[in-house]
């Protein structure tokens, strides 16, 4: 951008300002005009960063999964509003869970349509009609999830959907029904900003062939304040809301499982009271470099609870390298007890560990019913609540979540072995030899 008589120094100073790393930005743009702030704004394409600009190729659906923060809606307001100045007289889909939510975030939000119009190409916001028009004849039509049939009869260049996982009972036939509008111009397009939920629309849709996705964090964002992210992290890194707020993770629940997600999160504390005893549950591998050998922790603290203190499973390792993770840990925790399971090496895994420390306090047991029902006692040892975890432990937590009762296992991995090491651990620590019966009397 140049004037008569040289460059002009509004976009000088906004391409020195891009020069800058993102999160020293932030003091040079309160510092800026009016005028030097709109330039910066409209050149979202240098600062964008790369989660939210489109991919490339000949895709029809471009699914944004990502935390809260992660700039979900600046992008699809970009997006949309690039493709309308493009397109004289195109026709666009807004479509979020509700009316309200349309209006609220997609078009009036702060970084909705009608902020990030550019200021020579003012947009007239009908909101009576549910219209947005730009100058040059293009228009973006609201429609809502809840109101599905609104979406039969019109015909669309392309599509923005907002807030997938929100769309509640209705959301299934607002999707076909829009899907079955996308029939103007050469190449459809539909862009589905949306947090995850594990609902049946939001796995069709990621499911979709051909679907191109783009998963990320609120982390990813750089220019969201460092402050605000730690602090987002502190209080909810491994929890379920943070995995799936903050991180846009997609997490199920299996049908029939012993633990829920919900029932984990209601089993989380912050302190332990000081422990009585602590022991050390171990599911050795079966082989050299498999899967993962199981190590975690468990304390039965002061008021009678068990609390699970540590997750220090490790996957690939030697034998040697197993053994002095658990003995590392065993050490760290102040153990009184180390219980490996020896159905996979009988008195080689006793000898394996007390190779890595000699003092040790090993026992051995051997399974004679499988994982699941195994697993039903400890199960209901959190039901009673009477287990907590002390933390968040993704990992052990997901392999919880996928045992099932009756035996089957739906969870990450061909083995639960995190989840079998804490089930030894909680057994020894809080049924003993009682099993079963100690259940019973709960």
């Amino acid at each position: 951008m140049t004037r008569r008589g040289g460059v002009d120094p509004t976009a000088e100073i906004v391409d020195r300002l891009l020069a800058l790393p993102p999160r020293d930005r932030l003091a040079a743009i309160r510092a800026m005009t009016p005028a030097q702030r709109r330039e910066f704004r409209d050149r979202w394409a240098a600062w964008a960063h790369d989660g939210q600009l489109a991919p490339p190729g000949d895709w029809r659906v471009w699914l944004i999964r990502a935390g809260r923060g992660f700039g979900k809606t600046r992008a699809g307001a970009e997006w949309l509003g690039a493709l309308a100045r493009a397109t004289p007289d195109g026709r666009f889909a807004l479509v979020g869970a509700t009316v309200d939510d349309v209006r609220r975030v997609m078009i009036e939000g702060p970084s909705g349509l009608i902020a990030l119009a550019r200021e020579h190409e003012p947009l007239d916001w009908q909101a009576s009609a549910g219209v947005v028009r730009w100058p040059n004849g293009a228009r973006a039509t609201l429609y809502a999830a809840t109101t599905p049939e609104k979406l039969r009869g019109p015909e669309h260049h392309h599509a923005w959907c907002d807030e997938l996982g929100k769309w509640g009972r209705g959301g299934e036939a607002a999707w076909d029904n829009l899907m079955l509008t996308m029939r103007l111009g050469a190449r459809p397009r539909v862009l589905v900003t949306t947090t995850p939920r594990p609902t049946r629309l939001m796995r069709r849709v990621m499911a979709l062939p051909g679907v191109v996705e783009t998963h990320g964090r609120t982390a990813d964002n750089p220019h969201l304040p460092a402050s605000f992210v730690a602090a987002m992290a502190e209080t909810y890194a491994g929890t379920m809301l943070g995995r799936q707020e903050l991180e846009g993770e997609l997490i199920d629940e299996v049908a029939g499982a012993l633990w829920t997600r919900g029932l984990i999160e209601a089993r989380r504390v912050r302190v332990v009271p000081d422990a009585v005893r602590v022991v050390v549950g171990v599911d050795p591998p079966a082989g050299v470099g498999g899967d993962a050998c199981g190590v975690v922790a468990v304390a039965l603290g002061g008021d009678g609870r068990g609390y699970v203190l540590e997750d220090a499973s490790v996957v690939g390792a030697t034998p040697e390298g197993w053994a002095r993770a658990v003995a590392a840990c065993a050490a760290r925790r102040g153990a009184d007890r180390v219980v490996a399971e020896k159905n996979q090496g009988g008195e080689m895994v006793r000898t394996t560990l007390l190779a890595a420390d000699a003092a040790l306090p090993v026992r051995l047991v051997h399974a004679s019913r499988g994982k699941a029902a195994r697993a039903e006692p400890v199960a209901a040892l959190y039901e009673a609540g009477k287990v907590w975890h002390a933390g968040a432990f993704p990992a052990l937590e997901d392999e919880l979540c996928g045992l099932q009762a009756g035996g089957g296992y739906e969870g990450p991995g061909r083995s639960p072995d995190r989840a079998d090491a804490l089930v030894w651990a909680l057994t020894e620590l809080m049924l003993g030899r009682r099993g079963a019966a100690a259940i019973r009397g709960l």
